[in-house]
């Protein structure tokens, strides 16, 4: 048999927001004694210092400009675009992996950069570096 009681029967239930505050708190408090726990460990080293470079000549590359004209400087002389793919032929033929740096105004025509590219791409060029100046540009004015 089962007697009742006056007193009403309460469920159980567990306050979750005093849970947090004290998880809060604790963090808080570990976060406080590990920054006071940081020791500074130094070692005396004596680190080398910067040397100039020893050697100011560039890597053997053929530079080509090509001016707002389309017209082709290699090492500072003027080139007819026709003698282009003879020179690039015979680097090619010395070194397969030969270095071709193009530096284009930035007022020259796409086409005339890409006729030089297509130039060297076909007498067997592999690598071609491209610098294009656009501090000067015309910006249409």
């Amino acid at each position: 048999m089962h007697l009742g009681s006056p007193i009403p029967l309460k469920k159980a239930r567990v306050e979750i927001i005093p849970l947090i505050d004290v998880m809060f708190f604790l963090l808080a408090a570990f976060m406080m004694v590990t920054l006071t726990m940081h020791r500074l460990r130094t070692l005396q080293m004596d680190l080398p210092s910067a040397v100039a470079p020893k050697s100011t000549e560039k890597p053997d590359m053929m530079e080509i400009l090509i001016n707002r004209d389309g017209d082709l400087k290699v090492g500072g002389k003027l080139l007819p675009f026709s003698e282009l793919e003879g020179r690039v032929k015979a680097k090619v033929e010395a070194n397969t992996n030969y270095p071709f740096y193009l530096k284009p105004d930035n007022q020259t025509a796409h086409g005339n950069v890409l006729r030089v590219l297509d130039t060297i791409k076909a007498a067997g060029g592999s690598k071609i570096s491209m610098s294009i100046d656009v501090s000067d540009t015309g910006s249409g004015k």
